[in-house]
């Protein structure tokens, strides 16, 4: 036990005495870091670029639709369920027209009944016509049989109106598919009474349908990234119920005027999904991602490398960066191309291989002194911290922990 105490004595002995010699002899900071070892220089390397922005929004189905019988009715035939995949034409329900086949015996009859009295007043008219020709009968008789003969043609087409419109309803009976769909909600039984869709409340829902080979994404654009889309443009979604699964979609329908959505100001773009995969249902929510700008074997420098100030000359702004040279750090003015939320394209001023520094090096520098800066205030340049994509920018973070670019 007093062999255990005095081990723990000379360990914390010997801590303490290393402590006091770092005290006494601090190190100096590794090379290209600052204080806490935080980076503040980089190395320009050649790499690609790809910038995209992301929308999230909901999968709905292309075409969906709510049955409701036109006419009043029972039940009768109900074959189908939910999850049914049906195709165009097929029968979805049918009611019950017991009552409509007798109206429309009854109509018949009538219509019988009318060719009757029509061919018989017919015959009528034209027998009076023979006798007033004959000047056998006056000419009030001639017309009562003109006016009998055209209410007896008004009758039969009355008729026929009524047994049409008899046939139509029966018709209506019967519904079917209008396209190839799967069955999603089911809300009616058979034997149940259903109104039609020009009673109360538009009639009753007997089934809710929709096409699920064709599905679209209806999303939220924001205002800031609406100019990056255009019609027929091909987007890259992935769905969150659905790890590891990309598929492309097609940029259908943007909306002209914006509106307000979770208090943010943006454009509905409807997109639809090609080679729809079978796990993709409605209702999941998808993740859009819209590419913006792109640049293959480039060089790249950290945002954090560049800064920008207004020339007092030519009122421009112009970008630059700090190049080491031995000892010394060279401004040197650059120009920039595409860029991320990490490195920017650099076009021209820098190659690959030279070291930059992550801070503005001005401050260090004496009144007077080669490279002094003009007395602008020199800012992170506008394509640091923002992407630059020739049309547009969209904030981003700072990114001045960046190290060499990979």
């Amino acid at each position: 036990m007093k062999s255990f105490i005095a081990l723990l004595v000379a360990v914390a002995l010997a801590a303490g005495g290393w402590f006091w010699w770092q005290k006494q002899h601090p190190t100096s900071a590794s090379v290209g870091t600052g204080p806490g070892g935080r980076p503040t220089t980089a190395t320009i390397e050649t790499r690609s670029i790809h910038f995209a922005v992301s929308a999230a929004g909901e999968i709905t189905p292309s075409e969906q639709v709510s049955v409701r019988p036109e006419v009043n009715g029972k039940i009768l035939v109900l074959t189908v369920d939910v999850s049914d995949l049906l195709k165009k034409d097929q029968l979805l329900f049918q009611l019950d027209d017991r009552d409509l086949q007798i109206e429309k015996r009854s109509q018949e009859t009538l219509i019988a009944r009318g060719k009757l009295e029509l061919g018989q007043a017919e015959r009528n008219f034209q027998r009076a016509r023979q006798l007033y020709d004959s000047r056998l009968i006056a000419l009030e008789l001639i017309e009562d049989e003109k006016t009998k003969f055209e209410l007896a043609k008004n009758s039969l087409e009355r008729a026929q109106t009524a047994l049409d419109q008899v046939n139509d309803k029966l018709r209506k009976t019967r519904v079917t598919a209008p396209f190839d769909c799967t069955v999603l909600t089911r809300p009616i039984s058979v034997g149940q009474a259903v109104s039609g869709s020009g009673g109360f409340n538009s009639g009753t829902e007997v089934l809710t349908i929709a096409n699920l080979n064709d599905l679209v994404i209806n999303a939220h654009i924001n205002q800031a990234d609406v100019t990056r889309l255009r019609v027929n443009q091909e987007v890259e979604v992935t769905v969150e119920a659905v790890p590891g699964l990309k598929v492309i979609g097609r940029v259908e329908r943007l909306a002209p005027q914006a509106t307000i959505k979770n208090s943010i100001k943006g454009f509905a773009a409807r997109i639809l999904l090609k080679d729809v995969d079978r796990r993709i249902r409605p209702g999941m929510t998808a993740n859009i991602l819209i590419p913006v700008a792109s640049a293959d074997s480039v060089v790249a420098a950290p945002l954090a490398a560049v800064f920008t100030e207004m020339n007092p000359d030519t009122r421009q702004m112009e970008r630059y960066a700090f190049v080491q040279n031995g000892e010394e750090w060279e401004r040197r003015p650059i120009q920039i191309g595409v860029s991320d939320y990490f490195v920017v394209e650099v076009t021209k001023g820098l190659a690959a291989g030279e070291v930059v520094s992550l801070e503005d090096k001005n401050k260090d520098r004496k009144p007077g002194a080669p490279g002094k800066a003009p007395p602008a205030a020199a800012t992170r340049a506008a394509g640091a911290g923002t992407p630059s994509t020739g049309s547009g920018t969209r904030p981003a973070p700072a990114t001045g922990s960046a190290t060499t670019i990979r």
